[in-house]
């Protein structure tokens, strides 16, 4: 459970097949066309190309840390690779794979924090 001060820094990247709140949670998570990320709120505010999409290697990593210097605190995917897990949780990030719309799984979020 997120405490109020852990709650106002919650930024959420949710692995999205498109650039709407209504596309579909993408089942790669570091090879995902696009990152959505979302405030506190459930507001969308920032739309990412993901540029490892079509990374021959390390994509996992790389996606992970890219996804922390833009202090995000939570990664919603289908799916994700055993590198990118460790990443994330080194870099104190949580995931949670879901499948469905993107605004459904931001919203199941919120109401788990």
């Amino acid at each position: 459970m997120a405490n109020a001060g852990e709650l106002k820094k919650m930024k959420i990247a949710v692995a999205a097949s498109s650039k709407t709140a209504k596309a579909s949670v993408s089942n790669m998570a570091a090879k995902c066309p696009y990152y959505l990320i979302f405030n506190n709120k459930g507001e969308l505010i920032e739309v990412i190309d993901n540029h490892y999409r079509d990374a021959s290697g390390g994509a996992g990593p790389s996606a992970a840390n890219f996804l922390a210097q833009r202090g995000v605190t939570i990664v919603i995917a289908g799916n994700f690779g055993s590198k990118m897990i460790n990443t994330l949780k080194n870099k104190g990030i949580t995931h949670f794979e879901f499948k469905g719309r993107v605004d459904d799984a931001v919203k199941r979020v919120l109401q788990l924090s």
